[in-house]
């Protein structure tokens, strides 16, 4: 079993900045990626941005050249760098990391952007 744990979410005005971190703990055994994903009230959840254990990395459009998703791999931690946030950045922001073909989730953390 992996367990994540999500910090850095909060409430932050327009074109201001936050950032996440998720740490993974348990039997970490073969993660082939670790990302975040959101759900804003009433939509369906999103991926925002994952990153493999190669380095690899893709970042859904609305969020390209704002955010920017980077990992320690000694730390088994991802980390969700946003900038220049936007009312519609709103929602509850889950840590993903797939391992063994086996998908776990966070608790989530609720990122509020006022206008």
């Amino acid at each position: 079993q992996v367990q994540l744990v999500e910090s850095g979410g909060g409430l932050v005005q327009a074109g201001g900045s936050l950032r996440l971190s998720c740490a993974a703990s348990g039997t970490i055994f073969g993660i082939y990626s670790m990302g975040w994903y959101r759900q804003a009230p009433g939509k369906q959840r999103e991926l925002v941005a994952v990153m493999t254990t190669g380095g690899s990395t893709n970042l859904v459009g609305s969020v390209k050249g704002r955010f920017t998703i980077s990992r320690d791999g000694a730390k088994n931690t991802v980390y969700l760098q946003m900038n220049s946030l936007k009312p519609e950045d709103t929602a509850v922001y889950y840590c993903h990391v797939l391992q063994l073909g086996v998908g776990y989730w966070g608790q989530g953390t609720q990122v509020t952007v006022s206008s």
